[in-house]
């Protein structure tokens, strides 16, 4: 077995990836044990299968990894996939796991005032800044993005934005800062994805690994 015969798959840290154990276990796939060292500091792993290796990195780096085939194959969210818009990167399928909705959120005390039909600008803490731009541009609204990568809630309470944008799954996290959830930008679902350039020239293979995980996630809708 040749490197350019091994498969590489992304997977996001987080919790996404305790939903998607199973699934790897339904595709055949069983990592080394220091996967699941939580204190172990290993990045890439190897799994039962010789051609088929891991890499655990940040959800975002997914799709660059995948983008620029360092990867094949890769797990990450829909939101991702709407920020960076990568051309060299195929989504042939919805996992259905990892289902939260990227909103827009205010403080409670101005929830009811939120009117961007009615503005011009507008400034706002995000780690999605392209969408965000994106979004309030169909306004005719300037959004100045202040990208943050985490702690988004303080920013209203501490003045540096007015709104956020962010990852709302419960809603515990904005109750709990006095923030209101005002508008949905997308309802947010993990997919695979795959290098297209990989895709055309090894399409038995991924188009395998495609197929296997289509029926690993009907199954456990199916559950």
């Amino acid at each position: 077995m040749t490197d350019k015969d091994t498969i590489t798959i992304a997977l996001p840290k987080g919790r996404i990836l305790d939903e998607l154990l199973p699934m790897l276990e339904a595709v055949g796939i069983v990592p080394e044990a220091d996967f699941f060292n939580e204190k172990s500091r290993a990045l890439q792993f190897a799994t039962n299968l010789p051609h088929v290796n891991l890499i655990r990195v940040r959800s975002f780096d997914v799709a660059t990894f995948v983008a620029f085939n360092a990867a094949q194959i890769g797990i990450c969210g829909s939101d991702v996939l709407m920020e960076y818009d990568y051309p060299d990167i195929y989504a042939p399928l919805d996992l259905g796991i990892g289902k939260c909705r990227l909103s827009v959120a205010a403080p409670v005390t101005e929830a009811e005032g939120y009117a961007p039909q009615r503005w011009s600008h507008l400034r706002i803490a995000t780690k999605y800044p392209e969408v965000t731009r994106r979004h309030f541009a169909a306004y005719g609204v300037q959004a100045e993005c202040i990208k943050l990568n985490g702690a988004m809630e303080l920013a209203p309470k501490l003045g540096l934005t007015g709104h956020i944008v962010d990852l709302v799954s419960s809603g515990n996290t904005l109750v709990a800062n006095g923030l209101k959830e005002v508008e949905v930008l997308a309802e947010i679902s993990s997919r695979l994805i795959v290098n297209r350039t990989a895709f055309k020239t090894r399409s038995e293979t991924l188009k395998g690994w495609v197929e296997k995980f289509r029926e690993a996630s009907h199954g456990a809708r199916a559950a």
